[in-house]
C-alpha cells in the first residue's frame, strides 16, 4: 500500500544549517546505508572533524547521478506515519524558480535560523516568498542552540524577532522549535539539553502537517506540450496539471475556445479511461483542427480566463533591472508569449517590507512589484490562489529567468 506523502521545503540564510538538518533527518529516519555512515565517519576522522551530517547529502547527490530519484531537486525519507519529499532550495533564486515553474510544489515549509547569527536579510526574504507563494504551514527551527549554550533567553529573543517580522505580512508559524542539527536535539527525539522547551520535535511537527487540497479535485487543466502524428492521427501530448480527464468527455481549448471530444487517452502503450493530475499522457480528439502547442485544455463548464492584460505580483531576480515597456518573454506552463510591464502599482523591498517611494518606472534585484502585464497575444490564465497551476509564471530575458510571479485576478 502506498503511503501518504508530504512535500516540504527548507529555506534560510546560507550556512544556517540546512544541509546538516536534512542529513540528520535522513540519519534519524534510517534512510542512509550503514556503509555510507561508516564512510562519512572515516572522512571526518581523517579531517580531524566530528561527524558531519551535511556530508550525508553527498550520498543523495550520488544517488541522483545514478537516476535513483526522479527529480534532482528532491530528497526522500519516511517516518512511521508517511513518506516525505524535501524540495531542495539552495537560494532564493533557485527556490522561486523551482516553486514558480511548478517543478516542485510544497505543502509546508521549514525556515531555519542560526541561533548565534540570528535573523538575516535572506531569512526575511525567504519568509516573504513563502507568503507570496501561499505556503501557510510553517515551522521555524532555531538551529545551533549548542553554540549559545542552549540558553532560553537567546531562543526567545530570536523567536520574538521572527514572529514580529512574519506578523507584518500575516504569516503565522505553526511551530517555533529550538534545535541542534549537529547533535540531534529536538529532531527525532526530545532534548535533555533543552528542558525548558515543552513543544514537539521536528518530526512530530512534520507529522502533524496536512497535505494541501488535491489538485485532482480542482478544475481540469491540460496544457498541450507537443503534437505528434502517428498513422495519420494527431496525438496531443501534455501533463494533466490539475483535475481529471475522462475518455469521451468534451474538452475546451483556450484561448481559441475550440471544443472537441476526447476519443482516447494513451500513456505509453496503455489505453486509459481517465487521467488525473500528474499524469503525462497523449490524447486523440474528434476534431484536431486549430489546436496548437501552448493551448490549455479544460472542462467546458470551468475554463481559465482569457486575457492579454492582467495584474500580477513579481519577484525580480536579475542583477540588471527592468524598465517599463521593456520586452520580456512570459512563460506560463507551455504558453510562451512576448510581453511588457505596462504599469508598476507598488514597489517593495522584499526583506525590509518597506514600500519604495518615488520610482515607478524600474524594478531592481530582489524587489517585489505589483504590476500590470500586457502580453502580445491572448493567453489562458487563472488566479494563483484559486488554481496555482495556471496562476504562476516566469519572465525570461536573453534566455535567462529573471523574475517569477503570481497572477491576481480577483
Amino acid at each position: 500500500m502506498i503511503q501518504e506523502y508530504l512535500k516540504f521545503v527548507i529555506v534560510g540564510h546560507v550556512d544556517h544549517g540546512k544541509s546538516t538538518l536534512i542529513g540528520r533527518l535522513l540519519f534519524d529516519c534510517g534512510m542512509v546505508p550503514q556503509e555510507k555512515i561508516e564512510e562519512v565517519k572515516s572522512i571526518c576522522a581523517s579531517l580531524g572533524k566530528e561527524f558531519e551530517f551535511a556530508f550525508l547529502m553527498d550520498y543523495m547527490e550520488e544517488e541522483r547521478e545514478k537516476n535513483i530519484t526522479i527529480d534532482t531537486a528532491q530528497t526522500f525519507f519516511k517516518t512511521a506515519k508517511r513518506n516525505y519529499v524535501i524540495i531542495d532550495a539552495p537560494g532564493h533564486k533557485e527556490f522561486l524558480k523551482n516553486m514558480i515553474t511548478g517543478s516542485a510544489q510544497a505543502d509546508a515549509a521549514v525556515l531555519i535560523i542560526d541561533a548565534k547569527e540570528g535573523i538575516m536579510e535572506q531569512t526575511k526574504r525567504h519568509a516573504y516568498l513563502l507568503k507570496l507563494l501561499n505556503i501557510n504551514q510553517l515551522m521555524i527551527v532555531i538551529n545551533k542552540m549548542d553554540l549559545v549554550g542552549y540558553k532560553q533567553q537567546r531562543f526567545e529573543q530570536i523567536k520574538q524577532g521572527i514572529l514580529n517580522h512574519l506578523g507584518r505580512f500575516q504569516l503565522l508559524p505553526n511551530y517555533v522549535i529550538p534545535i541542534s542539527g549537529r547533535d540531534g536535539d529536538n529532531i527525532a527525539k526530545k532534548s535533555e539539553h533543552l528542558p525548558w522547551y515543552n513543544g514537539p520535535t521536528v518530526l512530530e511537527s512534520l507529522d502533524s502537517f496536512k497535505q494541501q487540497v488535491s489538485v485532482t479535485d480542482l478544475p481540469l487543466r491540460f496544457p498541450v506540450q507537443d503534437i505528434y502524428e502517428i498513422d495519420g492521427e494527431k496525438i496531443f501530448v501534455g501533463r494533466v496539471e490539475s483535475g481529471l480527464m475522462k475518455k469521451n468527455q468534451k474538452i475546451l481549448f483556450s484561448p481559441t475556445n475550440k471544443i472537441a471530444d476526447i476519443k482516447s487517452i494513451k500513456k505509453w502503450q496503455q489505453q486509459l479511461d481517465q487521467a488525473e493530475s500528474g499524469h503525462c499522457v497523449g490524447i486523440t480528439l474528434s476534431d484536431a483542427t486549430g489546436i496548437e502547442r501552448g493551448q490549455i485544455g479544460s472542462g467546458t463548464d470551468d475554463s481559465p480566463q482569457v486575457a492579454n492584460k492582467f495584474n500580477d505580483t513579481i519577484f525580480w531576480m536579475s542583477p540588471e533591472s527592468l524598465e517599463i515597456n521593456e520586452p520580456v518573454i512570459f512563460k506560463c506552463v507551455t504558453q510562451e508569449v512576448r510581453a511588457k510591464i505596462k504599469k508598476i502599482h507598488r514597489l517593495m523591498d522584499s526583506s525590509s517590507l518597506q514600500t519604495i517611494i518615488g520610482r515607478d518606472n524600474e524594478i531592481k534585484e530582489t524587489e517585489v512589484a505589483e504590476v500590470t502585464i500586457e502580453t502580445e497575444n491572448q493567453i489562458a490564465i487563472d488566479d494563483f490562489n484559486r488554481l496555482p497551476e495556471l496562476g504562476r509564471f516566469v519572465l525570461v530575458r536573453n534566455d535567462d529567468i529573471v523574475a517569477g510571479g503570481i497572477i491576481t485576478l480577483e
